[in-house]
């Protein structure tokens, strides 16, 4: 029985350095989207935060509908951080956003908390 785990460990071992970095990471996106991540973003205007949502799973990157090609920004759901005390308040409620790659300041990480 010892044995029979060690060899599945092994195998899923090999498996997984076989893979190349970008499926490592897809793998991984996966394993995020169905366990949840509770993301912050911080929208930043110069050095000062403008905007922050709040338990957000995942943000996508958006996928043209007639040729799959990668658009230029990102969305997701999340709640509006109205007064960016990082807690989500009664009130504040779950919204749709965008953030445009072309000249954002922004950053997105996982809720310390």
């Amino acid at each position: 029985m010892k044995f029979v785990s060690v060899a599945v460990m092994l195998c899923i071992m090999l498996g997984l350095a076989s893979c190349t970095q970008e499926q490592q990471n897809q793998l991984s996106r996966s394993v995020q989207n169905w366990t949840g991540t509770n993301g912050v973003l911080e929208v930043y205007a110069g050095d000062k935060v403008v905007r922050r949502f709040l338990r957000i799973d995942k943000m996508t990157t958006a996928m043209g509908t007639d040729d799959g090609r990668p658009r230029s920004y990102r969305y997701g759901y999340g709640v509006l951080d109205e007064n960016l005390n990082m807690v989500a308040d009664s009130g504040e409620k779950k919204v749709y956003f965008e953030i445009s790659d072309f000249g954002s300041n922004y950053i997105f990480f996982e809720n310390p908390r």
